[in-house]
């Protein structure tokens, strides 16, 4: 099974505002970078769909090492929001609708294609993907302001 390893980001002027994510993938030593934006949208929203957006480019199933300085998309993962969130019909404990359930469901269908694991990274420190894919983020951001 080919490994892939994927760093992602999400950027917002304004929360809501516009919005924009950066990915790259990483396959044998070649990068492939992505990125988009929305006019209107959060950052959680732009965290959330960079993942998406990085995992839609895979063309069979693979082993992906997920990188990202989003503890909100990481913590889903990794402390098992998302299997409370599915079980409680896209509820959170204390009720309430879970936020962005439809990315949610878009990546948890996306994650259930592949081995996944999440990487949770530092984030504007000295991981020079994740600053490279916040750069992607923040320029397309602009590309929707011109």
């Amino acid at each position: 099974m080919k490994q892939v390893e994927l760093y992602t980001d999400g950027a917002c002027s304004g929360n809501p505002g516009a919005g924009g994510y950066g990915a790259i993938l990483i396959y044998k030593g070649l990068e492939k970078e992505i990125s988009g934006g929305e006019p209107l949208t959060t950052n959680n929203r732009m965290e959330i769909y960079a993942v998406i957006a990085g995992l839609e480019c895979l063309k069979e199933k693979c082993r992906v090492n997920i990188y990202s300085d989003s503890a909100y998309t990481v913590n889903a993962f990794t402390q098992n929001w998302l299997e409370g969130w599915i079980r409680n019909g896209w509820r959170k404990a204390d009720g309430k609708e879970v936020a962005n359930s439809d990315l949610w469901q878009r990546l948890y269908d996306l994650t259930e294609s592949h081995e996944v694991r999440f990487i949770k990274v530092k984030g504007h420190a000295d991981n020079a993907y994740n600053n490279r894919c916040d750069e992607l983020a923040r320029a397309a951001i602009k590309n929707l302001q011109i």
